[in-house]
């Protein structure tokens, strides 16, 4: 995936229970402005089962991801912040997108063709990103399509609210989140949660990066 969240030193509440600090969230992908998927500009080989040049990049590892985020940054030399995995509480705060339902656009499952792919209307493969209709704050396939890496481990949640919360300190798994074009509509929910070891790869697992400005 490819559109980007912005980070800003403003508290919100997240319905995970956290606090993060997230403003606002600005898409960087347009869908009427192609644009070569982060991945693929930094690594030849396409690791996607279904390949296109919008296609969300599937197969590639927690790994896979760090690696190419490596790259984005040194390319980027610092200049306007950090890209990285977002957080899960971070991506979860971007997918609400100011919802505290079980979708982005309210309880009705039955609406969720609208905004994403899932095992009812995929086909069994994955689609151009920017298809369906975006959520509040602009991120288009925050429902569906591929299950997206965030950069915590996964654990329990703690009883506590934090501020910015980044997760358990270790793990054997990564959270990802967001469902797939292969899984029942419920598992695409806002706060559905899910997660893998680190270097595994499989043909519904992507990522969507993020950005923290410089301070």
């Amino acid at each position: 995936m490819i559109d980007e969240v912005y980070a800003a030193p403003l508290p919100k509440r997240c319905p995970c229970g956290g606090v993060v600090l997230l403003e606002q969230v600005v898409p960087q992908y347009q869908t009427e402005i192609p644009r070569r998927p982060i991945y693929r500009q930094f690594n030849v080989h396409n690791p996607s089962r279904f390949k296109g040049a919008k296609n969300p990049v599937g197969k590639v590892s927690w790994d896979d991801c760090q690696a190419c985020l490596d790259k984005l940054n040194a390319k980027a030399g610092g200049q306007g912040g950090k890209f990285a995995l977002p957080t899960e509480t971070q991506w979860e705060y971007a997918c609400q997108a100011g919802s505290t339902q079980s979708y982005s656009f309210g309880d009705q499952e039955s609406r969720l063709g609208e905004y994403g792919w899932f095992d009812g209307n995929s086909g069994s493969k994955t689609h151009p990103v920017g298809e369906k209709k975006p959520n509040a704050a602009g991120l288009y396939d925050m429902h569906g399509n591929v299950w997206e890496w965030c950069q915590d481990w996964y654990g329990a949640y703690g009883a506590e609210a934090v501020t910015d919360p980044s997760g358990p300190t270790s793990g054997s798994n990564r959270v990802v989140r967001g469902g797939s074009q292969g899984d029942p509509g419920v598992f695409s929910r806002s706060s559905k949660r899910a997660d893998n070891q680190p270097g595994l790869r499989w043909n519904d697992l992507g990522f969507r990066v993020s950005r923290v400005p410089a301070e």
